[in-house]
């Protein structure tokens, strides 16, 4: 059995945000009767990227960020820049993290880890929306 559903998270600026919160009230309709499956969250963008990571403490995030910035910096000599310094530079972190998640559902709920969130990767520096379809197969 399947469901699917496509939804935007709200606009925010470059950093590695926690959005478990803004996910869960889209996804709930799909997985609230699901025995055991799983749910596929992947984002129609190819400068921004999803992932799973710590939850709790903020530094993480920072840290992500800050690391990203190391292993892809915006000071290469990038060749692809139509929409601003941060254009290739944001295509290449998202090749590398990834644009799609997958979770598994336990008795209608997302069985993450305890200290495990969904974090929306932005990589451009200007505030975007982003979509995200999200489909639950059981």
């Amino acid at each position: 059995m399947g469901w699917q559903k496509t939804f935007s998270l709200s606009q925010r600026s470059k950093g590695c945000h926690l959005v478990t919160d803004e996910v869960y009230p889209h996804i709930t309709p799909g997985i609230k009767d699901v025995k055991v499956g799983m749910l596929f969250l992947f984002i129609q963008h190819t400068s921004a990227a999803l992932t799973i990571n710590e939850n709790c403490d903020r530094d993480v995030r920072k840290d992500m960020d800050m690391a990203l910035d190391n292993i892809v910096p915006e000071s290469l000599n990038w060749m692809h820049t139509d929409e601003g310094p941060d254009d290739s530079v944001s295509h290449t972190k998202t090749s590398l993290i990834g644009a799609t998640i997958s979770i598994p559902i336990t008795d209608g709920r997302l069985n993450l880890g305890t200290w495990q969130g969904i974090y929306l990767t932005e990589f451009r520096h200007a505030a975007h929306c982003r979509r995200i379809v999200a489909t639950v197969l059981s």
